[in-house]
């Protein structure tokens, strides 16, 4: 195996799980920038008001996003293993 193939595997590796992450990551970022304004509008401090807000949008966003996910982390392995002998050599 070369350098620039382990590279190649490792790229697409990261790659892959930036982009299975980001909707995740970005609903939660959002919701949790909402819950905080309002919270400073309301002036309510209390800490744990953001966690149900965000659990919330993460399901959601994990229900809609389920089957491009599973195609993507699948199409990912496939990929993977099927060239695989050429690994090998």
């Amino acid at each position: 195996m070369s350098e620039d193939l382990i590279l190649s595997i490792g790229r697409d590796a990261i790659m892959t799980t930036v982009l299975l992450a980001a909707p995740l990551l970005l609903s939660a970022l959002i919701v949790g920038l909402i819950v905080s304004i309002l919270q400073a509008v309301t002036q309510i401090n209390e800490a744990t008001l953001t966690f149900i807000p965000k659990m919330l949008a993460i399901v959601v966003v994990m229900l809609i996003l389920a089957p491009w996910m599973t195609q993507m982390i699948t199409s990912y392995t496939t990929e993977l293993f099927t060239s695989l002998p050429d690994y090998v050599r």
